[in-house]
């Protein structure tokens, strides 16, 4: 399969339709700095900046559906605590999903809270209690299971080994999928593997296809091995065995074997490319792809999705772009701000200083080339902030730009001083400059530091604000004026 069917197999990820049950949890980030060390004991004190909420387990699997467009359906169950009324938020906040979240009083919505200073995680502390669902429980969420099964073709099942799936239900939920004539995929948990017996397809990871087995799974030849050990035993029409940074390995039941080398052009953190993974491949079986074809997209996605910090989801525009760019030496420098966050976040874990500048870029003249490369030489990477064309009309009155965002954008991301180009629509930066944080921000000399936009923002964390030189005699509205004049006067 070329990459040109992985694009449109991408493109058409929007029509899959999805059930996704399983172990929902709260995924809390608790971000700081630390300065010192306890006087109380020898441990660090963390200075809180701001806390993230996300959904974890089985409901990252459900982000990663929605981010590539299926339609899905979510099923667990949570308690009656303040941590399930924030996961149904959460839920809430997708969109287009449906959810079906059943409540327990005697059950304790499992919790992770993560302590991260600067980068580095200090601390992980979890509130859970695994326990199996009460037998009213197990009745009614079988019954709504059943119902969401309808004009749905694929069942994903996510176990975290917190209860929900316990004593015999995930087995219950394979067989009625199963009846349904859904596709049915599993990331397994514990080393039974008897109890997700007649999937579709089953998703460890190496350690985890290790411990199920009993065997070794250093090589290719080990994993192949233990992983038709597993096709024999339990009926698994496949196995997708995760190998972190190192890519995937695909076992068929009729005895092909695919490895998939990762696609990462760089990797920050493998966390949560496991759900990414799952989501993809679910939602590509769903329209249609034999898995060979859904293990390569889903491949792709996880090769993205370890090249950001934090568990995160990746969405099917970029996805379909990663693909359309993969064959190209360099990665496309116009990105949507999401995408610069990711980015920068990268390059700030290795140390590396951002700075930024922006203005409208229409005609592009020795002028703006000095101005990149002097902001360039105050930082390591230049992030440069470009207006759209509706403010560039705004600013520049009727006529203007005479480039389009596009066009504009794709001269600047040719000038080697400029690492990524986001576009903004508003008349001023303030916005972009307050989400990028940049180290330096430059601007002409034409300019007063007290008329920089965000110049005061930056200098507030201690940041450099910088005024490049200028290189007379060049300008684009004088050019543009020239270009509009005839010897004898306005051209008609």
């Amino acid at each position: 399969m070329s990459d040109s069917d992985l694009v449109r197999l991408g493109e058409a990820l929007a029509q899959a339709r999805v059930v996704c049950v399983g172990d929902v949890m709260l995924d809390r980030f608790v971000y700081g700095h630390v300065e010192r060390v306890s006087p109380e004991a020898p441990i660090p004190v963390l200075s809180v900046a701001r806390e993230v909420t996300s959904l974890g387990g089985a409901g990252n699997v459900l982000r990663n559906l929605v981010a590539v467009g299926a339609k899905a359906c979510f099923l667990s169950v949570v308690g009656t605590d303040t941590a399930a009324s924030e996961i149904g938020s959460l839920l809430a906040s997708l969109g287009d999903v449906e959810s079906h979240l059943l409540a327990e009083r005697s059950r304790v919505t499992t919790v992770k809270t993560r302590y991260i200073g600067g980068q580095q995680q200090l601390l992980r502390a979890d509130r859970e209690r695994a326990t199996p669902l009460m037998a009213l429980t197990r009745r009614d969420f079988l019954g709504v299971f059943r119902q969401s099964l309808k004009e749905r073709q694929v069942t994903v099942i996510s176990d975290y080994a917190k209860g929900v799936l316990a004593d015999g239900f995930a087995a219950e939920l394979i067989a009625a999928a199963r009846d349904a004539s859904q596709i049915v995929l599993v990331d397994p948990k514990g080393t039974d593997y008897a109890i997700y017996r007649g999937a579709t397809l089953i998703k460890p990871n190496r350690r985890e296809l290790a411990e199920a087995t009993h065997r070794l799974v250093n090589s290719d030849i080990e994993i192949v091995t233990a992983a038709r050990a597993l096709i024999e035993a339990h009926e698994f029409g496949a196995v997708l065995v995760s190998l972190s940074d190192q890519g995937m390995l695909l076992v068929e039941a009729s005895g092909a074997t695919h490895r998939l080398p990762t696609v990462a052009r760089e990797v920050y953190d493998v966390s949560g490319a496991g759900d990414t993974a799952m989501a993809v491949m679910a939602a590509a079986l769903a329209v249609g792809a034999a898995p060979l074809e859904a293990a390569r997209l889903a491949n792709v996605a996880a090769g993205i999705v370890v090249g950001k910090v934090g568990t995160a989801s990746v969405p099917a525009r970029e996805l379909v772009d990663t693909l359309i760019d993969r064959d190209q030496a360099n990665a496309r420098k116009v990105v949507p701000l999401t995408s610069a966050l990711d980015q920068i976040a990268r390059w700030r874990n290795h140390g590396l200083r951002i700075g930024f500048t922006n203005g409208v870029f229409d005609l592009l003249h020795p002028g703006h080339i000095s101005l990149l490369q002097q902001a360039r030489a105050a930082c390591d990477r230049l992030i440069v902030g470009l207006n759209s064309d509706a403010s560039t009309a705004r600013l520049k009155g009727p006529g203007r730009p005479i480039n389009s965002e596009a066009a504009r954008g794709a001269v600047l991301a040719s000038v080697a001083a400029v690492d990524l180009v986001v576009v903004f629509e508003e008349d001023t930066p303030f916005s972009l400059i307050a989400a990028i944080k940049p180290d330096s921000l430059v601007k002409g000399a034409d300019y007063r530091l007290d008329q920089v936009v965000g110049a005061d923002l930056v200098r507030s964390y201690g940041g450099k604000v910088i005024l490049a030189e200028l290189t007379p005699g060049h300008s684009t509205t004088a050019t543009i004026g020239r270009l509009t004049m005839s010897p004898r006067g306005p051209s008609s």
